[in-house]
């Protein structure tokens, strides 16, 4: 391959979390690494509504390094403007994306459909920002690609993905284009937990694109079951219900383990435990279908009969006559329902029902982007704008960093150690502005890297 010019530029995830979209452009080919959903504060998810600023139908293919959806949820709004080319992506991510753009449509329809009966949007009519024969379309396109070796996606274009060991199916990618190479770490796991393998170290090239979600903190050393232990007790003592905002895809499944860990060896009693989440459920599912990509310890429980992903007394709740049972029932119990930040879905109806209840109790387990109703409730607030009315807060609130499923700084370090290769470039990515320039300076300290921090619609060329 002759070395020409390679250029990126950075329509997301750029001195923010979500929004994640890298526009690739060499002498032959225009490749996108992402599509993600802004979400957050509104000046970003108004940002969702603007025409895209590439032009969409010159774009030869997309790549896909997990389901999550500040990775895939704008990739039925490109379709919806022209798009028609190959999506690329793991088997598993196929079916988790598959699923998570047919739920994305039917919120945003629900939503635009509860704005308009209420009159609750600036917008008349309020329509959704694509709908479910969009996503439709968009499923259409998709391809997988084979971990573990370069997939040829285009002519004289290969991607290698490897396992990033941060949700089913998810992926650090190399690009080798134009006699170039750029390595995207896409989100990096966790070592040393449970369900998935730890992240795979990477052939790092010409450019490296590295996430820095918790770029400048180290998770709490608490032990994770211990914590959790003791936050379900302290709920069941409290009397009333412990509330778990989750991420469907990734973070349900892991507090499915640790519970079901906890109540087999007695530390806490078999509880009622709803997963209250139609995604949740099909995702969980789809974990049942593709248990050879779980990690050694998983795998010795199934060999012994055990599917880990379980309770005693577990239920999974898909109808809307099933989640309304559980506002009417009183009494210690676990619900853990989408969405993680709490920007919608049916955690707000449990949220409206509970937060003013003294005997409530509210987890928050992952990341909470700035804007977020989740962010909110970290902060304190003692109300909380839901469905277009404030509620007030008077439950416990209660936070377990360590279930995050991004690695600290220390987990990044780690992770770039592993790999091989010294990158001629390095942009910070999936950061806010202040974890990013953190990680800068642990990359200076720990690697002697100099990088930079991403900024929006900046361009690089390698």
């Amino acid at each position: 391959m002759n070395n020409s010019s390679v250029r990126l530029t950075f329509y997301g995830a750029a001195s923010e979390v979500t929004g994640s979209k890298y526009l690739v452009e060499s002498d032959k080919h225009k490749i996108l690494v992402d599509c993600g959903l802004f979400q957050g504060r509104k000046d970003l998810r108004l940002l969702n509504w603007e025409p895209p600023k590439f032009n969409v139908r010159e774009l030869d293919a997309i790549l896909i390094t997990h389901a999550h959806i500040d990775h895939t949820g704008y990739l039925p709004a490109v379709v919806k403007h022209g798009y028609r080319g190959p999506i690329y992506c793991t088997p598993a991510t196929k079916e988790l994306v598959e699923m998570m753009l047919l739920d994305s449509a039917h919120l945003q329809e629900e939503e635009a459909l509860f704005a308009n009966r209420h009159g609750s949007s600036k917008h008349h009519p309020a329509k959704p920002l694509y709908d479910t024969e969009d996503a439709r379309k968009t499923i259409e396109l998709l391809r997988t690609m084979e971990r573990d070796k370069p997939n040829p996606v285009l002519e004289g274009v290969t991607v290698t993905p490897r396992c990033a060991g941060h949700i089913l199916g998810a992926t650090s990618l190399t690009l080798d284009i134009g006699g170039k190479r750029i390595t995207f770490s896409g989100d990096i796991g966790r070592y040393d937990v449970p369900i998935l393998p730890d992240p795979a170290p990477v052939e790092i090239g010409d450019l490296l694109l590295c996430e820095s979600t918790y770029g400048g903190k180290l998770h709490s050393a608490t032990d994770q079951l211990t914590e959790l232990e003791a936050i379900v007790k302290t709920a069941i003592t409290r009397g009333g219900p412990l509330l778990i905002p989750a991420f469907a895809v990734g973070r349900a499944q892991n507090l499915l383990y640790y519970l079901g860990q906890l109540e087999r060896a007695g530390r806490i009693p078999e509880l009622p435990v709803f997963v209250d989440s139609p995604m949740a459920v099909n995702a969980t599912e789809i974990y049942k279908r593709y248990k050879h990509d779980f990690d050694e310890e998983s795998q010795l429980m199934l060999r012994g009969g055990n599917f880990p992903l379980t309770t005693a007394r577990t239920r999974f709740f898909r109808t809307v006559d099933e989640s309304k049972s559980l506002n009417a029932a009183i009494g210690p119990k676990i619900i853990i329902s989408a969405s993680g930040m709490a920007t919608g879905g049916r955690i707000l109806h449990h949220l409206k029902r509970w937060l003013p209840e003294e005997t409530s109790t509210v987890l928050l387990v992952g990341y909470q982007a700035e804007g977020t109703r989740g962010s909110s409730l970290l902060a304190g607030e003692k109300e909380l704008k839901i469905h277009g009315a404030y509620v007030a807060v008077r439950a416990k609130m209660e936070t377990m960093s360590s279930l995050s499923a991004h690695g600290d700084y220390s987990e990044l370090i780690r992770w770039l150690k592993s790999s091989t290769g010294t990158p001629s470039q390095i942009k910070i990515v999936h950061g806010e502005r202040e974890s990013g320039n953190a990680f800068v300076g642990h990359l200076k300290e720990s690697l002697n890297w100099n990088a930079s921090v991403a900024q929006y619609l900046e361009t690089v060329e390698v």
